[in-house]
């Protein structure tokens, strides 16, 4: 199992993964809570936990930069406790394993997943309430976690980069 998050300064996307990249759990939740996740999911040392990094590009930022990496050390800290290690994902690898530029946008990241684990499907490979997709309830902070946890699994898991 992988535990991504898509960290944020008031609230975390996240996605618990099992080990065919299918979801078992997604959210948006309060920062609180994400802590509780982790707890759950480091409880039997049967998670990795990968968590996307903030990195300096030379530009200015504001407040909320500062509070979201606070809130990546207390990530951090929780799965420690329970001798799990963290991987920080840095975007500029989502961007290079999932669509091979280092100019992708959102958009080309969440078309590389739909290209990747449900080609020629409607609705982005979400579906529909009565027959749900692969992406089904998915929403920007969830695909960014996501996202995360793909690149962990090609990076470190599968051995390399993985484009299919």
């Amino acid at each position: 199992m992988i535990l991504a998050i898509d960290p944020g300064n008031i609230e975390s996307g996240y996605v618990i993964l099992n080990d065919d990249l299918s979801v078992r759990r997604k959210g948006k939740v309060i920062n609180e809570e994400m802590l509780n996740i982790i707890n759950s999911a480091c409880y039997y040392k049967q998670s990795d936990v990968a968590i996307e990094m903030v990195a300096s590009y030379g530009m200015a930022v504001g407040a909320t930069v500062f509070d979201t990496c606070v809130w990546i050390g207390r990530f951090t800290e929780k799965a420690k406790q329970w001798n799990v290690e963290v991987t920080y994902i840095y975007r500029k690898d989502e961007k290079m394993n999932l669509c091979n530029s280092m100019k992708a946008k959102d958009s080309n990241i969440v078309q590389a997943l739909i290209d990747r684990f449900a080609p020629n499907t409607p609705n982005k490979g979400k579906g529909t309430k009565k027959e749900p997709g692969w992406f089904y309830g998915f929403k920007k902070d969830i695909w960014q976690a996501y996202a995360v946890g793909v690149t962990y699994y090609d990076m470190y898991l599968k051995g390399g980069r993985g484009n299919e």
